[in-house]
Order: C-alpha cells, then sequence, then structure tokens
C-alpha cells in the first residue's frame, strides 16, 4: 500500500504515480456494456477501418475514467478528488497501453482546505499526449 501523501510532503514539480492500463478487445466491450456507448469504432474492426480508422479505438470516457482512477489511488484514503476535466485529443488504439500520468503545478489553502492541482494527460506508448486534463485535489 502506498504511502499517504500529504500536503506538506508534495510539491510543483512532482510527478504523481502512473497508471498503465492495456486496452484489448474485452476491456472495450466491457466498458461499451457498462457505459452504454456502442458505437462500433470500439470494438467492430471492420466497422472501424470503414470510417478511415486503422482499427478500434478506445472510449474517451473510459480514458477520463483512468485519468481519475490515477488520482483516487494517489490521493488515498485520507485525501479527495475535487475536479478532474480532461480533452480528448488523440486516439488511443486497441491493444496497447493507455498510460496516466500528472504532476503537480500548484498548492493553495482555500475555504480550510488544502488543495493541489495538478496537469494531468494520458499518453500512447509512444509519448503522444492524447488526452491533456487538469485536476484539483484535497489531501490531508
Amino acid at each position: 500500500m502506498a504511502l499517504q501523501p500529504t500536503f506538506e510532503a508534495v510539491k510543483e514539480g512532482d510527478q504523481i504515480p502512473t497508471v498503465t492500463l492495456n486496452c484489448d478487445s474485452q476491456r472495450l466491450v466491457l466498458w461499451a456494456a457498462g457505459s452504454g456507448d456502442y458505437y462500433q469504432i470500439h470494438y467492430d474492426k471492420d466497422f472501424a477501418q470503414a470510417t478511415g480508422l486503422p482499427d478500434r479505438i478506445t472510449h474517451g470516457a473510459l480514458k477520463h475514467a483512468v485519468l481519475g482512477r490515477m488520482l483516487h489511488e494517489w490521493v488515498g484514503e485520507k485525501g479527495r478528488v475535487q475536479r478532474v476535466a480532461c480533452q480528448y485529443r488523440g486516439m488511443d488504439m486497441i491493444d496497447k497501453d493507455l498510460i496516466a500520468k500528472g504532476i503537480i503545478t500548484a498548492k493553495r489553502t482555500e475555504n480550510g482546505q488544502n488543495l493541489v492541482d495538478l496537469e494531468i494527460w494520458t499518453e500512447d506508448p509512444s509519448g503522444q499526449k492524447t488526452t491533456p486534463g487538469t485536476a484539483t485535489v484535497a489531501l490531508p
């Protein structure tokens, strides 16, 4: 189990632990079932290729969820994820790792809460950022 991060211990420029998730066909079908997003570009190779894609692509909302998971795991039991926002700027292909990363950009105390702002993103195995975003968490 990871140590509980604290407001005093973190600083601007710190990277938080990454989360890597392989997005194989089973994961994409399960996500489609769970989310209700049945657009065929995510699970039907022939359909995806007919639209001009090289293959099936990972759901945007799945990438957003992985960013949330990364933050939730990092803040620990005593921390809280306050806000997560992202933009879908690139495609992540099936059978490739989706890598979620984050870096602390600012710290502040507001209304009695110790808040930490982060730049977050997903990237593909080549290092291309595909889902840039921002987040704010509260730490003890």
